[in-house]
Order: C-alpha cells, then sequence, then structure tokens
C-alpha cells in the first residue's frame, strides 16, 4: 500500500446505522480513486485519502455489511473488544506506526508556554476565525527521535463511529494542519446532532480537577475555577486557538508526532487517553490548535450508552489513572477514595427513594451498578 496523505482510523462497537451515516459523509468530500483503497480530497483532489475502520466485535451488522457496502474501506475485524485505545493503536499499527508511548527529553515541535497559548493570536486571528495562525517557530528536528516510516499516512484522522463530516470540513481541517509545520494535533468545532455546540477545548487536568468534574461537587458548585479553567470558559469557541487538548471524537495528529511520542497509551481503556496523547504532544514541543471552521457533528456516547455500569467504571477509572500519572499516587488515592465515597452516598440514596415506593425497579438498578462500580474500587486492570 503506498503512502497517502491523510488516513482516517474509526473504531467502532455495534452502531452500523451511525458508522454508515459516517463513512457516508466521508464519502461525499472525497472522491474514487484507480486503486480501491485510495480516495481523492480537496481543491481539484489534491490530497489522499485512506479509511481503516477497527470493529471491536460488533453483534450488529457491521461485520457483514461494511466490506460490501463501502469496498474503499479496509476492514479489520477484531475478535475481542479492544477498547477505543487498543482499537485504535491496532490501526495505527497497520498503518506502519510503532504504538510504543515514548518520552522525549527534547523538545522537538514550537516553543510554546506550556499552558494554552491563546494569547499568543494578533487580533487578526481573534476577529477572523477562518485566517491562519503564523507559524511562529518551525520544528527542530531531533536526531534521537524515531524516524516516520516512509510508507505511513503524513497524518493520521482519528474519528468516531457516531460522527458526520459537514461540508468541507475534512479539507479545512487538515489544510489547518499541514500548512503549518508547528501543529502536532489539530480539532475541529463539535455540534450534537440538534445543532448546538458540544464544549470539546480543554487545558489539562489539575489536582482538584477531577474532584469536580461529572461529580456533586461540580453540580453544586458548577461556576468553580477549576471546572472554568478546565472548560476555556474565558475563550469564544468561535475563535481559532491555541488550547492544551481536545475531545477525541475528532482528532487530526501529525504522523510525525506519533512516530515521535507514541500511540495511545494502553493502559486507558477508553477516557483520558486523548488527554494523556496532547499532554505527551505539547510536553514533545509540539502544538494543539482548534480549528471552529471545520465542523463535525457528534451523536455523543451511543457506543458507551449501551453499557452504562462499565462506562461509569471505565470513565472514573480513568481520571484516577491520569491523576497517578502525572501527579502521583497521593493525588491518585485521593480523587479514587473521593469517588468511591459519591458511589456509596448514592446507593444510600437510590436505597431511601426505593424505600419511599419512588420507582423501585429503577432504584434497583441503579443501586446494582453503583455497587459494582464501588467492587471495581476503581482501580487500573
Amino acid at each position: 500500500m503506498q503512502n497517502v496523505d491523510l488516513a482516517i482510523v474509526i473504531v467502532s462497537w455495534n452502531v452500523w446505522d451511525l458508522l454508515r451515516a459516517c463513512l457516508e459523509s466521508i464519502a461525499r468530500q472525497s472522491a474514487a480513486t484507480e486503486d480501491p483503497h485510495i480516495r481523492r480530497f480537496g481543491p481539484e483532489g489534491a490530497a489522499s485519502l485512506r479509511v481503516l475502520v477497527v470493529d471491536n466485535a460488533s453483534e450488529d451488522a457491521t461485520p457483514s455489511l461494511l466490506p460490501s457496502r463501502f469496498p474503499w474501506v479496509e476492514t479489520i475485524l477484531s475478535t475481542e473488544n479492544l477498547g477505543f485505545t487498543g482499537g485504535n493503536n491496532r490501526g495505527l499499527e497497520v498503518l506502519g506506526f510503532d504504538v510504543e508511548e515514548r518520552k522525549s527529553d527534547r523538545v522537538t515541535g514550537w516553543q510554546g508556554d506550556g499552558v494554552a497559548s491563546m494569547h499568543s493570536l494578533s487580533p487578526q486571528h481573534l476577529s477572523d476565525p477562518q485566517s491562519p495562525i503564523p507559524n511562529p517557530q518551525s520544528p527542530v528536528p531531533d536526531p534521537q527521535s524515531p524516524i516516520p516510516n516512509p510508507q505511513s499516512p503524513h497524518f493520521v484522522y482519528f474519528l468516531n463511529p457516531d460522527t458526520e463530516l459537514l461540508p468541507n470540513s475534512l479539507w479545512i481541517l487538515y489544510a489547518g494542519i499541514a500548512h503549518d509545520a508547528s501543529i502536532g494535533v489539530i480539532g475541529p468545532q463539535l455540534r450534537y446532532g440538534d445543532g448546538s455546540l458540544q464544549s470539546t477545548r480543554r487545558r489539562f487536568p489539575g489536582r482538584f480537577t477531577g474532584f469536580f468534574e461529572s461529580t456533586w461537587l461540580g453540580r453544586l458548585w458548577p461556576g468553580n475555577p477549576w471546572a472554568r479553567r478546565y472548560c476555556v470558559d474565558d475563550w469564544s469557541p468561535t475563535v481559532r486557538q491555541d488550547v492544551d487538548w481536545l475531545v477525541g471524537a475528532a482528532l487530526l495528529v501529525r504522523g510525525e508526532v506519533l512516530a515521535g511520542v507514541g500511540g495511545f497509551d494502553p493502559g486507558f481503556f477508553m477516557y483520558s487517553e486523548e488527554t494523556d496523547l496532547c499532554k505527551r504532544v505539547k510536553d514533545a514541543g509540539w502544538r494543539v490548535v482548534y480549528e471552529p471552521g471545520a465542523m463535525v457533528i457528534h451523536y455523543e456516547g451511543r457506543s458507551s450508552e449501551q453499557v452504562s455500569t462499565q462506562r461509569h467504571i471505565r470513565f472514573n477509572r480513568s481520571k484516577v489513572r491520569y491523576v497517578g500519572k502525572y501527579f502521583g499516587r497521593f493525588w491518585a488515592e485521593l480523587l479514587r477514595g473521593y469517588l468511591l465515597l459519591e458511589f456509596r452516598a448514592q446507593v444510600g440514596l437510590e436505597g431511601t427513594k426505593m424505600l419511599l415506593g419512588h420507582q423501585r425497579a429503577m432504584r434497583r438498578e441503579r443501586i446494582a451498578a453503583y455497587r459494582e462500580v464501588i467492587a471495581s474500587g476503581l482501580r487500573s486492570e
């Protein structure tokens, strides 16, 4: 297989209807070529495209219908559910990347400020989201870093199966990173199915972020400074800007970056894996950029909602693992203890409501789910 400009990797699990819509949106922005697995996109077919779908042992129509309905898609059928992280790493391996996580002692990309360097934009870029961000400094190659496989794509677009690319979205995003050698990761503006904005821009979590993210504390004090800073509420989502990390439903990464830092950390089955990847990318000196001019519809959570109890476990377990990885065991154990305390409190609350006769069947289901979360201990597998 010849190398291409861009490869799209989609990890799918039991969402055939959504996957089909996603692939159809890609097809509308690209054109077939003589090679059955290579397409062209952009003005006059300026760039080449390869699409891989890693199916995580789906039990719906995906394994039987995908190869026949979309013959231009390379289908990788897994016999087990590898998770979001494992599925994407499997796709990277097929593309010729070494997915082993690596850390560099040297900065190889743009010398940014390390924390959401949005203030580096000029007034022109604040008023015109479509104008390109100038390249303040080209990446400095590190002679010790791995050399990209010449057969691998120049860029990889990690895309969820529950997304649809809006017109010209693919080219806008690709051009945004291809024309600026300082950018390591770029992501689009995401919209929910009803057209409302999905919050996707983030600063890296601090030691207290996990105590307020999707917890009772966060709901009791929604305007707390940790949550506001974390969600970049101080900057408009209509402005192109540097951020720390972006939600992984649609994330385009430079191939050279993946060769340098490796793939996703397999310790994160799902959730927080994109945060960790962007942290390593930023630590290596590359920029992470939010591009609102490229728009993608995201029907969030359609895979994970099939196993809601496991979603609770995976989400909170990944939060604890990330904190332990970057802030140490003490903070990880403190967060883990607090999260388990919340679930125990919820068991008590649901039990009280059940005794009062309020929707007893639903209360029993919730109690069983919360007890399963508690039994997991939220420890890494």
